[in-house]
């Protein structure tokens, strides 16, 4: 007869992971282990801990992807152990690389011949992309005031005050002047006429925005080629532009296709779209198109040869994934003109919805525009009892994620909330947010006002004659705690409904 056998201590193929001494313990969150944890506990700790995060799908502050198609998603692990930096061993995937390049530059209407190559690179986002062709303007910028015995010490970059942080990066990493158009009160974009005359010399581009992050609207690029060909020509310059589509590049020939932002305009010598947001790519990608290989300095251009051949790089990054890549391709090839064309029309129609549902409630005014990113940007009518942030907040309590925040310079005093539509944001969803706004401008109203509001309301009320003495400090406390016991003793007599 067999005697049952004690188990060991570190037996724990009969453990439940909850109950396992790894799941009972604080891990070290600062310094190394000593001990090696089984896979199934790491994997738990790890995944509980990500339960905590925002469900992505709901973030409508990002303009990123956040859905792909099975089978993308699958091609995406099949080549996650891919070096893309690996050209000579990975041939395939920098050919697919290429042809994104070459479909990029043509969507963009690259002035190109039938047998010519687009000149291009893949980034790892916008933000690459933008390093690399600014780089490029100041170096184009430097060479000529060089061959012309001029100072080249002191280039400026000409932008919205609008940009994405960025572009902020690259004037203060490679040391560029950032001259900034302010904005205006009703105005959220960069002023073609107010660009063109800060201008001078010194000028290596002007960067106009193909969506701007507050409220995704178009700046008119065509206008300011128009006025920089003029100044040019007066001056003997040759300024040139810059467009930072990274938002509206995969949006504007699809839905907006008479619009002139891109390579037909004679000035525009460089644009970067993001891959990973209307290019519908997981985060991670992101592209850099020039007109010409005269607008990409020669000497920029690395040459490498110890991976196995000569390759000819230029980028900030140099080692990372083909994932993306592999993406962007599939989904180029995948969808064609057609299914971009269609998705960009059903995210349009669903901002459409969602805008006539916001301003239903009437209490919003909207500051995004028709032509444009479809995304919702709107702003309370009224400030005065409850602002944006609270909305925000009150928001997130419905699992929804919808960013609060001001605006730049000169338009400081207007907050304004926002909603990006993605590929991923049905109809049903859009109806379902208007009903959870309109539940949280219920449940605003039901609470007594900020005292900072309270205290505007008084001071108005003494101004107007209505109030004979100033409330002292104290008194509005008090008045403030009345009105909170006032509002708690009714939800006690009312029973309400919980959410989940």
């Amino acid at each position: 007869m067999a005697l049952p056998t004690a188990s060991s201590e570190t037996d724990t193929s009969v453990q439940s992971t909850f109950a396992s001494r790894y799941c009972r313990v604080s891990l070290p969150r600062f310094k190394m282990g000593e001990q090696s944890i089984p896979k199934e506990a790491a994997y738990q700790i790890i995944t509980d801990e990500l339960m905590l995060d925002g469900n992505p799908r709901l973030n409508l502050a990002s303009f990123v992807t956040t859905w792909m198609e099975p089978e993308c998603d699958k091609l995406m692990m099949d080549a996650i152990n891919k070096n893309y930096v690996d050209m000579d061993e990975y041939p395939v995937t920098t050919e697919l690389q290429n042809r994104c390049v070459n479909i990029i530059a043509n969507l963009f209407n690259a002035p190109l011949g039938e047998t010519e190559v687009a000149v291009g690179v893949g980034t790892v986002g916008s933000s690459e992309a933008i390093m690399l062709a600014g780089l490029a303007f100041k170096r184009k910028w430097q060479n000529k005031r060089k061959a012309q015995g001029l100072p080249y010490n002191n280039p400026n970059i000409v932008t919205g005050a609008n940009v994405q942080v960025c572009w902020e990066k690259f004037a203060r990493y490679f040391e560029v002047e950032l001259k900034e158009v302010k904005l205006s009160d009703g105005y959220y974009v960069m002023d073609p006429q107010k660009a063109a005359d800060m201008v001078d010399e010194n000028t290596i581009c002007v960067a106009a925005i193909l969506g701007s992050t507050l409220n995704g609207e178009f700046e008119d690029v065509k206008r300011l080629n128009d006025l920089l060909e003029a100044k040019n020509k007066e001056t003997g310059w040759d300024t040139p532009i810059h467009v930072d589509a990274a938002s509206g590049g995969f949006i504007a020939p699809f839905l907006y296709p008479e619009l002139e932002w891109d390579f037909r305009l004679p000035l525009v010598k460089s644009i970067n779209v993001s891959g990973h947001k209307y290019g519908l790519v997981y985060a991670g990608v992101g592209w850099v198109i020039w007109r010409s290989k005269e607008d990409l300095p020669e000497e920029l251009i690395f040459h490498i040869n110890y991976l196995g051949a000569d390759q000819p790089t230029f980028t900030l990054n140099f080692s990372k994934g083909s994932s993306q890549i592999i993406a962007q391709y599939y989904q180029l090839i995948r969808l064609g003109f057609e299914g971009y064309k269609n998705i960009m029309e059903n995210c349009r129609e669903n901002a459409t919805i969602l805008k006539k549902g916001i301003e239903k409630t009437g209490r919003f005014m909207i500051v995004s525009k028709e032509v444009g990113v479809p995304l919702v940007a709107f702003s309370l009518k009224d400030n005065s009892l409850h602002n944006e942030f609270e909305i925000s907040d009150m928001l997130r309590r419905y699992g929804w994620i919808v960013p609060a925040y001001t605006m730049p310079a000169n338009a400081e005093h207007v907050t304004v909330l926002r909603i990006v539509i993605r590929e991923d944001f049905s109809r049903t969803l859009a109806e379902r947010i208007v009903n959870d706004l309109v539940k949280v401008l219920d449940e605003l109203d039901a609470q007594p006002a900020r005292v900072s509001a309270k205290l505007t309301v008084a001071k108005n009320e003494e101004e107007a004659g209505e109030m004979s003495r100033k409330k002292s400090a104290m008194e509005m406390q008090m008045e403030v705690c009345s009105v909170w016991k006032k509002f708690v003793t009714g939800k006690k007599s009312v029973k309400s409904n919980g959410v989940c």
